[in-house]
């Protein structure tokens, strides 16, 4: 069994998907890691998948739409003690993950990359988004006291079967909050790192939805504060 999976949620990333392959593969055989790498797929109506396939990567399909139901489906079938996960679209680097390991083998559940820390290249991050993505950190850790100061980072680590056992839910964007928020319900041991974000290598608009998404993310923040209670997962 591998220790390591990469997850990437995936739908319609012909163009950028064999880039961000090979530099998690370049990264394994540097490392000599025990990986896999797992495309969670959200039907794509591309060559996503049998280019995956064809580049000996495992394929998971997720028939619900959304994000976070992306990343749930990753997860469960996931090999790994550990899983990274991250997008397909080379904002992230896969090729820098050392302190994320090295924290997860120190026995941290959770992961966070933060990208204020590490550095935000030129255009990779429109300012409309820096500045919701800060508030919602803000507001997040002022009722949580959470030790993440990027909420929506995509690039993390984690344990695998702690964050299966937290039942996450959330089928859209929001996932990211409610990842952070369950684990700190559940007293899971959490962290964050610095990443870097660079600008993305799609020419078609993101999946992101800045105002749709923002509120989402705030109203799940607000109504997992008030139902705190119903969140703790029963040992």
């Amino acid at each position: 069994m591998p220790e390591f999976t990469f997850i990437l949620p995936c739908l319609n990333e012909e163009k950028t998907l064999p880039i961000v392959i090979k530099e998690i593969k370049d990264y394994i055989k540097l490392k000599n890691l025990n990986a896999e790498i797992l495309i969670s797929d959200n039907n794509s109506t591309d060559k996503s998948v049998s280019i995956a396939k064809k580049m000996g990567v495992r394929v998971s399909i997720c028939k619900n739409k959304g994000y976070g139901n992306a990343l749930i489906n990753g997860t469960k079938n996931a090999k790994g003690k550990y899983c990274f996960m991250g997008d397909c679209d080379g904002s992230y680097d896969f090729s820098h993950l050392d302190e994320f390991i090295n924290k997860l083998h120190d026995g941290y559940d959770l992961v966070v990359g933060n990208r204020f820390m590490g550095g935000i290249k030129k255009d990779a991050m429109p300012l409309s988004h820096k500045i919701g993505v800060r508030f919602l950190s803000l507001y997040a850790n002022m009722l949580f006291r959470t030790p993440v100061r990027d909420y929506h980072c995509g690039l993390r680590g984690y344990n695998t079967k702690a964050l299966k056992n937290l039942g996450l839910s959330s089928g859209g964007m929001e996932y990211a909050s409610e990842m952070i928020i369950k684990a700190r319900i559940n007293n899971l041991k959490m962290c964050e790192v610095p990443t870097i974000l660079r600008k993305d290598l799609r020419n078609g608009k993101p999946h992101l939805r800045t105002i749709r998404d923002g509120f989402r993310h705030l109203f799940l923040i607000t109504g997992m504060f008030i139902n705190r209670k119903k969140y703790i997962i029963k040992k």
